[in-house]
């Protein structure tokens, strides 16, 4: 039965250029989470990769994968091992030619409780989702979990209250939003302080409207997109 109470995790890692490097990482820290008592656990959006939307090369599509696939199928077992909730953010390769930013909701028992895609896709320089990703199909939705109705979407989303809406009017007591968000070198030292400032406060707006909980988990540090050695132009995000 579920819980009123549950002790969230949010795994904020930095990203190397090596995806498996990457993944292995994440797996050290839901093993840390799981420890300190976590029993929904949510890592970054892409997290198994440095953020590579900050150019458009057609060779990246070759990082996809399907749902189920290795990445999930291992975390499932993981999950399971741990006894958590687990939110994946994953690149889903759907069907040919279609791609999407999908987060995976995996149950403590290993079990999938469902698929959200991301509807909001952003395309503006070193943001070029829009080549990579096709919107969602799915709708908002909350998920039934052994912890609770939980809801995810998926970092851009955060700007439009529809979704943080529609999620928690089917029930969704903790919205989480998986993410992947920095400032555009040129725009950091005139726009930082009050983007910054924007990000916080569209996140405890959908808190404050909906009442429910909002847990958002980003990257750390700095990166060009570098994929195995192969990164993009410029001074990155």
């Amino acid at each position: 039965m579920p819980s009123d109470k549950f002790t969230v995790g949010l795994i904020q890692m930095s990203a190397t250029p090596d995806p498996d490097k990457n993944l292995e990482r994440a797996i050290d820290k839901l093993h840390q989470a799981a420890a300190r008592g976590a029993q929904v656990v949510c890592l970054p959006e892409l997290f198994q990769t440095q953020y590579f939307c900050q150019r458009e090369d057609a060779a990246l599509f070759d990082l996809a994968q399907p749902i189920p696939g290795p990445i999930t199928n291992r975390l499932a077992q993981l999950a399971k091992q741990l006894r958590i909730v687990l939110i994946v953010s994953v690149f889903e390769k759907r069907a040919p030619g279609v791609y999407h930013n999908t987060a995976v909701v995996l149950d403590a028992d290993g079990s999938q409780r469902g698929l959200y895609r991301k509807m909001h896709i952003p395309d503006d320089p070193l943001y070029y989702e829009k080549y990579y990703f096709t919107p969602g199909d799915l709708g908002f939705r909350a998920f039934d979990t052994s912890a609770g109705k939980l809801g995810t979407l998926v970092c851009w989303d955060q700007w439009y209250p529809e979704g943080a809406r529609l999620t928690a009017l089917q029930g969704a007591v903790v919205l989480f939003y998986p993410t992947a968000i920095g400032w555009h070198p040129a725009e950091k030292e005139q726009f930082g302080a009050a983007q910054h400032d924007a990000w916080r406060t569209i996140q405890r707006a959908h808190a404050i409207a909906n009442g429910v909980y909002v847990a958002v988990v980003n990257r750390v540090g700095h990166e060009n997109g570098d994929i195995r050695g192969s990164a993009a132009q410029g001074a990155g995000l």
